[in-house]
């Protein structure tokens, strides 16, 4: 399930990094906790994510254990590259995390707090379908460390949740949220445009209910069609419209405006929070290429310029930590330009922006025609960063291919 994985040299057995490499104390350190399963599988969704008749050979009440030898191994490997950090995030990611019980939730984060500690003031997010959470839910949550919850509202309109798969009322989401500010935790909505049938009035509908419910932060992405999804074969058959680009560029637009008019700042081009403070700390560690750490079948890490990822099938990862083996499946150490090319597509899809000082060769020469082109801010251009306009937003792969051709 989900997409292949990448293709480098095999891990060893006991996860151990190079020799030569040494972490860094100064870079912060998140941890991914992937929980793989799902009631239903949606039909545009190509992540690493499982139902019941798909667990052969692996038990969902099992799971919190598993992942918890992943997490002493990895302390035996982190030790030996130089010693143990805080985790400054963590991420309950998936899949649908609160489908396993809250208290199984909150064991893991312990198994973190216990093996490396958790910094003070840490961000501690964990996904959720709005059909999931009750005050219940929420409150252990918070008990157990949770500061954030992550609910996958997609839409408030009916059809276009139909379309998308997914199985949660509308009216979910509110009660999630209620349920989530009443234990304390702070609120992030996730939105899908561009679904089939979607209209502009549909989206625009989404969008004011999302800012109604008074979110600290909105994630707005844009439906992608993946191979080997339910939605990609309706499509090659005909039997739904594929996403329309120009429609889907107006419904980015419409975001935009709408919660910028509310309030929220854009700081990544498909994210928008309240203020800094409420910013997905996670997700910007992996925009600025920290170290990270993500235990699960099919997770990926990064520490030290090594990236390593995890067999994907839950029996498969189960197996291997069973036998005293590290799940990782391969690894690879990225070379000097493929480092600078991966800085240049992450950093410039932040608010920040990229620094101008480190573009190599024919990238300087682009910046002038990106300004031009309004893809890029010239003030900003001329105190040093790469920003984008939000043009420059919509059209993020053609100024990164500027930058580095």
């Amino acid at each position: 399930m989900g997409s292949a994985l990448p293709i480098g040299e095999p891990a060893p057995a006991d996860g151990a990094l190079p020799a030569e490499v040494r972490v860094d104390p100064a870079t912060p350190f998140g941890v991914y906790l992937h929980v793989p399963f799902c009631r239903v599988r949606c039909g545009y969704c190509d992540f690493n994510t499982y139902t019941s008749g798909e667990l052969r050979g692996a038990r969902q009440d099992e799971y919190a254990d598993t992942l918890l030898r992943e997490v002493a191994l990895s302390r035996g490997v982190l030790t030996g590259a130089g010693g143990l950090r805080p985790a400054t995030t963590v991420f309950f990611g998936g899949g649908t995390p609160t489908l396993l019980p809250p208290g199984d939730l909150g064991r893991m984060l312990a198994g973190v707090r216990d093996t490396f500690g958790i910094a003070a003031g840490a961000e501690v997010t964990v996904e959720a379908n709005p059909d999931t959470v009750t005050d219940a839910v929420a409150a252990e949550l918070a008990a157990s460390g949770v500061t954030r919850l992550s609910i996958g509202m997609q839409s408030s309109v009916a059809h276009v949740l139909a379309a998308l798969d997914r199985t949660h009322d509308p009216e979910a989401v509110a009660t999630a949220v209620a349920a989530a500010r009443g234990a304390g935790l702070d609120v992030s909505l996730d939105l899908i445009y561009g679904a089939p049938g979607e209209s502009l009035a549909d989206w625009r509908s989404s969008l004011e209910t999302a800012i109604a419910l008074e979110p600290d932060h909105v994630s707005a992405y844009a439906l992608i069609i993946e191979d080997g999804t339910k939605l990609a074969r309706q499509i090659r058959r005909g039997e739904v419209p594929a996403p329309d680009d120009d429609l889907q560029a107006d419904m980015y637009e419409l975001a935009d405006d709408l919660l910028g008019g509310a309030g929220f700042g854009w700081y990544e081009v498909s994210n928008w929070a309240r203020d800094d403070a409420h910013r997905s700390r996670h997700n910007l560690a992996y925009w600025q290429g920290h170290d990270w750490w993500g235990y699960g079948p099919g997770a990926h890490s990064h520490i030290a310029g090594v990236r390593f990822w995890n067999v994907k099938h839950p029996a498969a990862y189960a197996q291997r930590l069973a036998m005293g083996e590290s799940p990782a499946a391969g690894r690879e150490r990225p070379d000097a330009e493929a480092r600078a090319l991966e800085s240049v597509l992450l950093r410039t899809r932040i608010r920040e922006g990229f620094p101008v000082a480190e573009l190599l060769g024919e990238g300087r020469h682009a910046v002038a025609a990106l300004i031009a082109d309004g893809l890029v801010e010239g003030p900003a251009a001329l105190h040093g960063r790469i920003v984008l306009t939000r043009r420059g937003r919509l059209l993020a792969d053609a100024v990164v291919r500027a930058l580095t051709d």
